[in-house]
């Protein structure tokens, strides 16, 4: 087939197989004797594969490790790899598409979506029942729930393909307990107290083993450093800004929160 046929077939431009020539990327085949160059279904897949790879976010200077990686490979692992690229996306696309019908029922009942939004179907629940609650309290809500919620939705984001035993806890104990959620929001106004104290302030040991006392078990466990790892909860970058929005005694309560579980594991 021709270069033009090609393109079609993968869904690119004539212009983009050219550059893919000139860069390397793309092997290009020698011309006929009547000067065109005549590709191949293996010229297809390849092309396909590196559609397939910039699609997922590959630069072309990935896309050439990854294809050097695969050379030599004979045409069925190709497509069979290739074939599995597309399965990866098509269960992406279908987690995504179901997120997005979760998000629009939301709106449709509820006429608006939370400002946290989007978040996993779990965090959503858990942030629906913080707003149920929150209704039933005396006065306004603690500003540290607001900042509960801002961390939660940061963390839940970020723990996609990580280890998420401890938020998977918390939000567990948090939605299924209606116990936890009012010990939650008892913590949340003892750390609110402490938004212009001093970080040398009684209350700090008081809070500290309030909020130890509110965390289910296995957001405990989770929580909780490796033994040989650092503990000091201020040693990294995330843990940097995440203690400068608190005040000096917040801060020093979630240092100490830390060090309690610590103690916890040593025993």
């Amino acid at each position: 087939m021709r270069i033009g046929e090609l393109a079609r077939i993968v869904g690119v431009t004539t212009r983009a197989v050219r550059h893919y020539h000139r860069i390397g990327l793309l092997p290009e085949p020698a011309r006929q004797p009547n000067g065109y160059r005549e590709y191949t279904l293996r010229d297809a897949v390849e092309l396909a594969r590196v559609r397939r790879l910039t699609e997922l976010g590959l630069s072309l200077d990935e896309v050439r490790d990854v294809l050097a990686e695969d050379a030599g490979k004979e045409l069925a692992e190709v497509l069979t790899e290739l074939d599995a690229d597309l399965r990866q996306q098509e269960e992406a696309i279908r987690q995504r598409r179901e997120r997005l019908a979760q998000l629009l029922r939301q709106a449709e009942e509820d006429g608006r979506l939370p400002a946290e939004a989007p978040v996993s179907p779990a965090l959503a629940t858990l942030f629906d029942d913080m707003a149920r609650f929150s209704t039933r309290l005396p006065g306004p809500e603690p500003a540290m729930a607001a900042k509960e919620r801002e961390l939660l939705t940061l963390l839940d984001s970020g723990s996609g393909g990580g280890n998420r035993d401890w938020l998977d806890g918390l939000l567990h104990a948090l939605s299924s307990d209606p116990e936890a959620m009012a010990r939650a929001y008892a913590v949340y106004a003892q750390l609110d107290q402490l938004a212009e104290a001093a970080e040398d302030d009684p209350r700090v040991e008081q809070t500290a083993r309030a909020v130890v006392d509110s965390l289910p078990e296995a957001a405990r466990r989770a929580m909780t450093p490796p033994a040989d790892q650092d503990a000091a909860p201020d040693s990294g970058g995330f843990a940097e800004a995440l203690l400068a929005e608190f005040s000096p005694a917040q801060a020093a309560t979630v240092r100490r929160v830390i060090q309690l579980l610590c103690e916890e594991q040593d025993r």
